[in-house]
């Protein structure tokens, strides 16, 4: 199992310096690779009594640049979205620049793609919110189709490209993608198109049921199911530490490839402490991640 560190979007703050240094100690300390959240806009509350759910008050990087400052401050660190909102963004965009950060980081990108929940993003970047769905596993299609060829010529339901294409390529001739969610429609589109699934909740028999889920779907598209990937969230804050062996032994025998610790919440003050906690966790939890005898 690969084990990787959410970049803390909310704590670190916007000093670059900051984030060169919690990155490279996370790869000097072993880890895997780095999760990274999207987030374009935060709604004000001023106006939105009861509103639930991120504000204009909080910190996010954007992706895409963070991903391509971390490419050249980072040696081996897999650098994934998790998740980017794709349906509030222009597809050939991202392929655009999806591709670039997968050139100036020699291949390092894994895009994690979801279709948010915010409609007061959808609305700002002037995209539907209400078939964003659909939308998703269309441009999933495209941004395979352009990362391969040279050209495209290509007729959707919501996209039309003539013979156009993207350069620089990816240098595997394609970028990993993986879907976040768990609603139906998300588990039968990771099974069907995707590399891989994001679960977001604990190693219990819901979990279960949906990785097996998962598997049958991509069964009946005709594909391998187990070369699908699964990457779980340990949320630090929200388990217990003495939870934490069990959570990340029960991913594993889940059948998960992959796993990220998440320190935002703790209450954690500094670059350092975020550092210190992943790094004393990592060190931890290296004899859970072991394949079961």
């Amino acid at each position: 199992m690969r084990i990787g560190a959410v970049f803390p979007h909310l704590e670190i703050g916007a000093d670059p310096g900051a984030v060169r240094a919690w990155a490279q100690a996370v790869e000097e300390a072993g880890f895997r690779h780095v999760v990274a959240f999207d987030h374009v806009l935060g709604a004000g509350t001023a106006r939105r009594p009861g509103w639930r759910g991120y504000t204009s008050e909080d910190l996010f990087h954007e992706v895409f640049v963070l991903f391509g400052y971390l490419a050249g401050v980072t040696r081996t660190l897999e650098l994934a979205t998790g998740v980017l909102v794709l349906p509030q963004r222009q597809t050939a965009l991202v392929a655009k620049q999806a591709a670039e950060v997968d050139v100036l980081s020699g291949g390092r990108l894994r895009l994690g793609v979801g279709v948010g929940w915010n409609p007061v993003e959808y609305e700002a970047l002037g995209t539907a919110f209400e078939d964003r769905g659909a939308r998703c596993a269309e441009q999933v299609e495209l941004l395979r189709a352009l990362w391969a060829e040279p050209t495209v010529t290509f007729e959707g339901r919501w996209h039309r490209v003539r013979d156009a294409g993207i350069l620089p390529r990816p240098p595997r001739g394609t970028i990993p993608v993986w879907f976040g969610g768990d609603a139906e429609r998300v588990l039968r589109r990771a099974g069907e198109l995707g590399d891989g699934w994001l679960p977001q909740g604990p190693p219990d028999e819901t979990s279960r049921a949906m990785v097996a889920r998962v598997r049958s779907y991509a069964h009946r598209a005709g594909r391998d199911p187990s070369a699908l990937g699964f990457e779980a969230r340990l949320k630090l804050a929200q388990v217990p530490e003495s939870a934490w062996g069990d959570f990340v032994t029960g991913w594993r025998d889940l059948g998960a490839t992959h796993l990220c610790l998440s320190t935002m919440g703790m209450g954690l003050k500094t670059v350092d402490a975020h550092i210190a906690v992943l790094t004393d966790t990592l060190r931890g939890l290296r004899p859970s991640t072991a394949p079961a005898p």
